[in-house]
């Protein structure tokens, strides 16, 4: 049995049912991981407007758990929800299955296969919403805070890997590891940027708690290097000069402009160690 986790979203679509009210769809794949080639799991189902609640997610929990073990799947350990507004449906829900949900974005492949529907699916059918819609309300972001006291190093630096060095990253010695597929097109020149941590003593320990908050994205804001992580939080990495956050916002733009977005966090004991405490990928990717 293949075994993976979870991502889902249970949201409505910009398709209008007969009877005047949005669809709504509950979508469900499994992560992939860098050097994977099994085609994922996928689950669609969905429900009828009058229904969402725990109760409908639940039972579909439960036949998309059949199908996966159908398709040669064994049931995930954790279940991956980014919608902060549809947390508490899923907990109950997830519940219901003693399946641990984590609230996080850190859902790349769930949103790369949304970005899909959205071009190609929807708009093909039967009561797509044409034209602009309304924005959703814009959420209010979360104050950064300081990184936690157990995740902050001796000093960090600010570097970039070729794409090509990275398809190696899944033989690179490290303890822990957050390694996502990289894009097809990605160039093995592409400069992809990121932030390596360090700390003499207790580099381990920090990649363990780093892991924990689900990291999800590096920005720069109002010259301070912000990392966001979870659902919503944000953490202060450090206050930086004016040159220094124009270049490393530079970076980061090129990234989403030309290397979907591709970004890492590196922790290691010291600039010169070849082997790494944690080691993470992330995205830049957004979606309403």
């Amino acid at each position: 049995m293949t075994s993976a986790d979870w991502e889902l979203d249970f949201y409505s679509r910009p398709i209008l049912e007969p009877d005047g009210r949005k669809r709504w769809e509950l979508l469900i794949t499994s992560t992939p991981t860098l050097s994977d080639p099994i085609a994922p799991f996928r689950f669609i189902k969905c429900c009828p407007s009058g229904e969402v609640n725990s109760l409908w997610l639940t039972q579909a929990l439960r036949e998309a758990g059949a199908a996966a073990e159908d398709a040669g799947w064994s049931a995930p350990q954790r279940l991956r929800c980014w919608r902060s507004s549809m947390r508490t449906m899923v907990q109950r829900a997830a519940a219901e299955l003693s399946l641990e949900v984590i609230p996080s974005r850190r859902t790349y492949a769930l949103l790369d296969w949304l970005q899909q529907r959205q071009r190609e699916v929807y708009p093909s059918l039967e009561g797509f919403m044409a034209g602009p819609l309304a924005p959703p309300p814009a959420p209010v972001p979360t104050p950064p805070v300081p990184l936690p006291e157990e995740v902050q190093g001796d000093a960090w630096t600010w570097a970039a890997l070729p794409g090509g060095l990275l398809q190696e990253a899944g033989e690179w010695p490290m303890g822990f590891s957050g390694l996502i597929p990289l894009p097809p097109d990605l160039s093995s020149e592409a400069p992809v940027p990121g932030l390596r941590l360090f700390s003499r003593s207790r580099a381990l320990a920090m990649a363990g708690w780093l892991g924990g908050l689900e990291p999800v994205r590096l920005i720069v804001e109002e010259r301070q290097l912000l990392l966001e992580a979870g659902q919503d939080d944000r953490w202060l990495v450090s206050d930086l000069e004016s040159g220094a956050a124009d270049a490393i916002e530079t970076a980061l733009r090129e990234s989403s402009e030309h290397m979907h977005g591709l970004q890492f966090i590196a922790i290691q004991s010291s600039p010169e160690e070849q082997s790494f405490a944690g080691f993470w990928m992330m995205r830049d990717i957004t979606i309403s």
